[in-house]
């Protein structure tokens, strides 16, 4: 006789497992050089930016008693505390006006130079950074940290723009979103990376915070000896430069001879359908003004706007407030931050896994609406702090359950739908204006952030639910679904604004959505 709880319980089990096979056979696995392909990419692209975003906040301390020892020397006189406050501020703010000029040329560059050949060039930036940053102390010149900053931060701007273009070319149509979620993924693990290197056990302490900074050139080293083994983006050599036999080439090498005709059959119908238009790379400006991409353009200013403004920033602002006040002592809060990084790290993997299986709209839509609910969940509990010893905890858990979200959906997404909305032509010039916008947003929830956590403490993040929702909404009844479409049927879905059936996991069901394209 079998009891009915334990019946049950079967067929939970049974359940989950018929998922978790559903799962895996949906999910194709790149092969070997693909993978490889997308490391050799990704550790010099923007694995440099999450490290460099994480790596500065461990040697705040000595880097401030660096300059303070550095204009005691020069000028026999302590140095003001505001103009301490201001040095500091540079070399962190700086990293993001590198990142806006970088992202501004990028674009260019990947059209000019190719889409590997950038990346590599791209190195030069970093290993100039490390080594300036590295001997900023020896040479008692702090203006190099300024100097190194800027140009680490030119590095990761390039690699932000140029990586995912890569990215997303080399990979074929059916695991495009898995690939890209490779952006993503490098992006919180080079976060990880940077904080679990500024331990006091590593690179964290006084005397080798110039050894933890040059560490940056590690990354940029690894790609310049891995990436020159792999092929260039098939798509730049068919459709931008018309080279045939390499694009057949670099296909065969990166899919393997079964998968690469079809990748080149719509390789072709994509350079056909440019050519009849007049194929020409469009600059960032012609793009703005290109009325038939006004829905594409608004839903990557809008994303990537919100990836800055959605409160993950404040999240990590809070974070240490609410491990103290959960009884975690001081020395142990380093530890706890590398596990929110750990975190976001995982879930950025699930993501990938997820991608190609829910699809794009559900992990982003799902991902703001989470948001939406921690952000009144965590006003509350942090405004109830002193009456009960439960709501600290409460508080932390919170900050976990917001970077889950965060990771599961916009953390990962955002950059995948921003390849996905162009065509080649239109590509460079849309990561262009996507980067600048997410940059500018960096730049302006750094110099904002403090003045409006002080006017509106914890209640700021009733701003953030209200952005976190907006964005929700918008996903759900504008953006379509781009799951195993081509970029030119997800073109054709936008420039016709008629509603249309996409494709489900199989390519063959689902529905659209209505866009509202005639009404602008």
């Amino acid at each position: 006789m079998v009891f009915p709880r334990w019946q049950k319980c079967s067929q939970r089990c049974f359940s989950s497992r018929v998922l978790l096979v559903g799962l895996l056979t949906t999910l194709k696995v790149p092969n070997k050089t693909l993978l490889l392909a997308t490391f050799a990419a990704c550790i010099g692209g923007t694995f440099q930016y999450g490290y460099n975003v994480s790596v500065i906040n461990a040697p705040t301390k000595y880097v401030q008693n660096f300059i303070n020892q550095t204009w005691t020397e020069r000028y026999q006189s302590d140095i003001a505390a505001g103009v301490l406050t201001l040095m500091w501020s540079t070399i962190v703010s700086v990293f993001t006006l590198g990142g806006l000029i970088g992202v501004s040329i990028g674009g260019t560059l990947a059209i000019k130079l190719g889409r590997k050949r950038t990346l590599l060039v791209n190195n030069v930036f970093a290993i100039l950074a490390a080594l300036m940053m590295g001997l900023s102390y020896p040479t008692g010149t702090f203006e190099l940290l300024i100097l190194g900053r800027l140009l680490i931060g030119l590095n990761a701007g390039i690699g932000l723009c140029v990586q995912p273009l890569y990215l997303v070319e080399i990979a074929p149509t059916s695991i495009r979103g898995l690939m890209g979620m490779g952006t993503s993924v490098f992006v919180t693990g080079g976060i990880f990376t940077g904080q679990v290197m500024g331990l006091k056990e590593l690179l964290g302490s006084e005397e080798h915070w110039p050894i933890l900074l040059a560490t940056t050139c590690i990354p940029a080293v690894m790609q310049l000896l891995i990436l020159p083994w792999f092929p260039e983006s098939p798509r730049f050599l068919l459709i931008d430069r018309g080279d045939y036999e390499g694009c057949r080439k670099a296909l065969r090498q990166l899919h393997g001879a079964a998968d690469s005709d079809s990748e080149m059959e719509d390789m072709e119908k994509e350079k056909n359908n440019l050519e009849e238009e007049g194929f020409k790379a469009k600059k960032p400006w012609e793009l703005l003004a290109d009325r038939s991409m006004r829905w594409q353009l608004l839903t990557i200013v809008l994303l990537n706007s919100a990836q800055q403004l959605n409160g993950i920033n404040a999240i990590y602002f809070y974070a240490d407030y609410v491990f103290t006040q959960a009884g975690i002592p001081s020395e142990g809060i380093p530890y706890a931050t590398v596990g929110t990084g750990a975190c976001e790290c995982i879930t950025a993997l699930t993501c990938g896994l997820l991608i190609e299986h829910l699809g794009r709209k559900v992990l982003i839509t799902g991902g703001y609406t989470l948001m939406s609910i921690c952000c009144i969940l965590f006003t509350l509990t942090i405004s109830l702090q002193e009456i009960s010893p439960v709501f600290p905890y409460l508080s932390m858990a919170c900050v976990f359950a917001f970077i889950l979200s965060f990771g599961l959906g916009p953390g990962g997404v955002t950059n995948i739908l921003t390849m996905e909305l162009f065509t080649q032509n239109a590509r460079p010039a849309a990561y262009v204006i996507a980067g600048s916008i997410n940059w500018i947003s960096f730049f302006f929830i750094s110099m904002l952030f403090p003045f409006i956590v002080l006017g509106l403490k914890q209640y700021c993040f009733l701003a953030f639910m209200g952005i976190c929702t907006l964005v929700a909404l918008y996903i759900f009844f504008i953006i379509p679904e781009t799951k195993n479409k081509t970029f030119l049927e997800i073109h054709d879905e936008f420039k016709t604004g008629r509603k249309k059936k996409g494709r489900g996991s199989d390519g063959t069901n689902g529905s659209g959505m209505t866009l509202l394209a005639n009404s602008m």
